[in-house]
């Protein structure tokens, strides 16, 4: 039997922190004079009420935790967060069902740019702020499960990024509050420099805070229906997607840089990989904008960067609506939106280093067949690729593409068409946000969609910001075995 009592303390803590957090929305909205405030500070109290009451209610001697406590935690460290989030937009203005409610939180908390609001520039500053909170917030969780969790547990191919850390266990724990304070240091610092920078280029404080939030978490929270094309500013595009291209990338690198090692942020194979896949994308996009619809050519490369990084980052925000695009740039961007950023980024998707490890293992096959007795071993960043690692990717690749799949299906079963069933489901494993099409689009809000669907699109959220396993092993009947 399970042992569960760490698992709960691990999610009482989080309803703790997360009831701490409802109280920054709730001055917001009490200095501006709404009533709101009273259902955040409500919310917190009863978030509160029932996270220390895990705590305190399940202490236990146990340091260590299992395989399966760890696997228990990063999933209800999601979940339930998640559904106790909702509570200010049941309680709020909004007035939204749970099902509506719940399926934004999740949205938020797993940074992906899907909505079921309309108006959002009507909307309470304090709501604004939640919404960004929650992505902001969600994008810690992510660079933790990417840095300390995930490779750990083995999952996709995630072990080539352990930490190792040798020495004594006071040595090995010092060094890993140093990168964790490192890599907070560095996610607070870029949100606060880029929100600064925001603000200069024309933004409101609080617009600049927003969209700050909304970019290096890639979460995509915005203050207005037309996110970034509602400021129709080169300058802020340009840093929006600055921030963007930040957030899909390392941040462990920030650990590298404050210790002066640059030599390791140059040398990374995946952020050559990952800066190749972004200008490719853009100058394809650009090419197609200038030809088929008429823009200026530094117009073109503005929108089109931003368009690019915006998909391959799983951020969600826009300048032009490209839901109705169709070809060449569709094309291009329903790949980049499988391929997501870097491994330990706050970006979604398959992760750029899956790719580099099948092409390295591609060339290795077409050379062992040129030379069938060479002993022949795929390498990344100079350091070799284990078979099981390989193995391991394969394995993820596969699940990926049948969970895509089985989703699609279910949402087309629901009675959606084709292209948003699609679109939905490689939006949602990506935590992206928006699909094609007018209805889910940017622009556009999951509203319309069944209550069925959007449960389903939310389960699919999760299961892509935990990377699959971790969330399907639990319906394995050997997993609850002792």
């Amino acid at each position: 039997m399970i042992d569960i009592r760490p698992v709960l303390q691990i999610v009482g803590a989080l309803l703790c922190l997360l009831a701490a957090a409802m109280w920054m929305p709730a001055i917001l909205d009490f200095r501006d004079g709404h009533d709101e405030w009273r259902v955040f500070a409500t919310s917190s109290g009863l978030t509160l009420f029932f996270g220390l009451a895990l705590v305190l209610g399940t202490q236990t001697a146990i340091k260590r935790r299992s395989v399966r406590q760890t696997y228990l935690a990063a999933t209800f460290g999601w979940v339930v967060p998640g559904l106790f989030a909702a509570l200010p937009l049941v309680y709020g203005p909004l007035q939204l069902d749970f099902t509506d409610a719940a399926f934004e939180a999740i949205a938020g908390l797993t940074t992906t740019n899907a909505t079921v609001i309309r108006g959002l520039d009507a909307l309470p500053r304090g709501l604004l702020l939640w919404r960004a909170l929650l992505g902001w917030i969600g994008g810690i969780g992510v660079i933790a499960m990417a840095v300390a969790v995930l490779p750990e547990l083995a999952v996709g191919g995630m072990q080539m990024f352990r930490l190792e850390m040798p020495g004594p266990a006071e040595r090995a724990t010092s060094r890993g509050r140093k990168i964790a304070l490192s890599i907070l240091a560095g996610y607070a610092g870029a949100t606060a420099l880029l929100s600064i920078a925001l603000w200069l280029a024309g933004m409101s404080g609080f617009e600049a805070l927003v969209h700050a939030m909304g970019t290096i978490s890639t979460s995509g929270a915005s203050t207005s229906d037309a996110s970034i094309g509602h400021f129709d500013s080169a300058a802020i595009t340009i840093l929006a997607t600055f921030g963007m291209i930040l957030g899909g990338m390392p941040f462990l690198l920030f650990f590298h840089l404050i210790r002066g090692n640059r030599k390791a942020v140059f040398q990374d194979g995946q952020l050559r990989w990952y800066f190749a896949l972004l200008s490719l994308g853009t100058m394809g996009v650009t090419l197609w904008l200038v030809g088929s619809r008429g823009l200026a050519p530094l117009d073109a490369l503005r929108h089109g960067a931003l368009t690019v990084v915006s998909v391959m980052t799983g951020t969600g925000a826009f300048t032009l609506e490209y839901g109705t695009w169709g070809g060449m740039p569709a094309a291009i961007l329903f790949f980049l939106a499988f391929v997501g950023g870097c491994a330990g980024s706050t970006s979604g998707g398959i992760k750029v280093f899956r790719f580099q490890f099948l092409f390295a293992d591609a060339l290795m096959q077409m050379r062992r067949l040129l030379r069938p007795h060479a002993v022949l071993i795929a390498s990344f960043n100079r350091r070799s690729i284990p078979e099981e690692v390989l193995g391991s990717v394969m394995g993820f690749l596969f699940v990926y593409a049948l969970s895509f799949a089985m989703l699609a299906m279910s949402l087309a079963f629901l009675g959606l068409d084709f292209v948003t069933s699609v679109s939905g489901a490689a939006s949602a494993l990506a935590n992206l946000g928006p699909g094609l099409g007018p209805e889910i689009g940017p622009g556009g809000s999951y509203a319309g969609l069944p209550d069925l669907a959007k449960w389903l699109l939310a389960m699919g959220m999760i299961a892509g910001r935990l990377e699959l396993f971790t969330v399907l092993v639990l319906f394995v009947p050997a997993f609850w075995r002792q």
